[in-house]
């Protein structure tokens, strides 16, 4: 059994039963532990609930950062940017929805330590569309605002996907690429 083993359990669980609703029995016994044994690898609820949130935006924020070392247009970067992050938060479901939605549950100690990370991770996103706007390829009144429009646009989508739905994950972020980038206007041929 490893930290890594309970994380993964604890995921699940947060995401089907929400954390309040979970207890430390219930990912005890996702890992076959008894609830004594899991205090060995693991303090608290909260220690579990802060190390998610770590680990995801850990891993977002690697991937995101893979892509922003790319040389390609600052469009094609928002683009890609949108489909590692769509298709990551797809492929992690579970990770992703404590994340999204869990984060609030975080003691104030918690927070305060996690705060500084998400905002990192926003930061790239907003840094990249000031990027564009600075290059006079994207028309931006707030980069901040549009920042979070699409990171909140990305994000709603782990309540409605489906793995077998009529599109990929490629697929949908293709769309909200093209509705950020060029908006509802019809173009002009």
């Amino acid at each position: 059994m490893t930290r890594d083993d309970i994380l993964l359990a604890a995921a699940q669980i947060f995401s089907q039963k929400g954390f309040h609703a979970a207890s430390m029995q219930d990912i005890a016994q996702a890992v076959s532990l008894q609830k004594a044994s899991l205090y060995y690898h693991i303090s608290s609820k909260q220690e579990l609930l802060g190390a998610l949130l770590d680990q995801a935006l850990d891993l977002l924020i690697a991937n995101m950062q893979s892509v922003l070392e790319r040389h390609m247009p600052t469009d094609e970067l928002l683009r890609e940017s949108m489909r590692v992050y769509l298709k990551t938060m797809l492929d992690n479901r579970e990770l992703a929805a404590v994340l999204l939605l869990e984060y609030r549950s975080l003691e104030p100690d918690l927070h305060a330590r996690h705060t500084p990370r998400r905002d990192r991770f926003e930061r790239l996103w907003r840094d990249l569309i000031q990027q564009g706007v600075n290059e006079g390829v994207f028309i931006c009144q707030d980069p901040p605002i549009a920042s979070r429009a699409l990171l909140g646009v990305m994000n709603w989508t782990i309540t409605w996907y489906r793995p077998d739905g009529r599109l990929t994950s490629v697929e949908i972020a293709e769309q909200f690429a093209d509705l950020f980038l060029w908006g509802f206007h019809v173009r002009q041929s």
